[in-house]
């Protein structure tokens, strides 16, 4: 059964950075599409930016609103996917939620919560 943990959401500072992780269980890690997506309150979950599979190249997809700041890349050796988050904006408060997706397989976390401050 897979699952996928978020981490490494937290308060900063306009400007500042931080690095969100996923950690996925299970097997076939490298097959799965990646994504990381966002809800601020009030708002609808919206994508930040997805990743493919190894088995494709790995294509990423952005966000017009993050793109030139956020960063996804995976480790496949970890089972880990990673968002790099440059000069944060206070539009940038949300929760942030990891999802793993493969034919037959769509999983989400249950979020981590991402506070920048003006």
């Amino acid at each position: 059964q897979v699952q996928v943990v978020e981490s490494g959401g937290g308060l900063v500072q306009a400007g500042g950075s931080l690095r969100l992780s996923c950690v996925a269980s299970g097997s076939f890690f490298s097959i799965n599409t990646m994504g990381w997506y966002r809800q601020a309150p009030g708002k609808q979950r919206e994508l930040v930016a997805v990743i493919g599979s190894s088995t494709s190249g790995g294509p990423t997809n952005y966000a017009d609103s993050v793109k030139g700041r956020f960063t996804i890349s995976r480790d496949n050796a970890r089972n880990t996917v990673y968002l790099q988050m440059n000069s944060l904006i206070p539009e940038d408060t949300a929760v942030y939620y990891c999802n793993a997706r493969r034919p037959g397989l769509d999983i989400w976390g249950q979020g981590t919560q991402v506070t920048v401050s003006s």
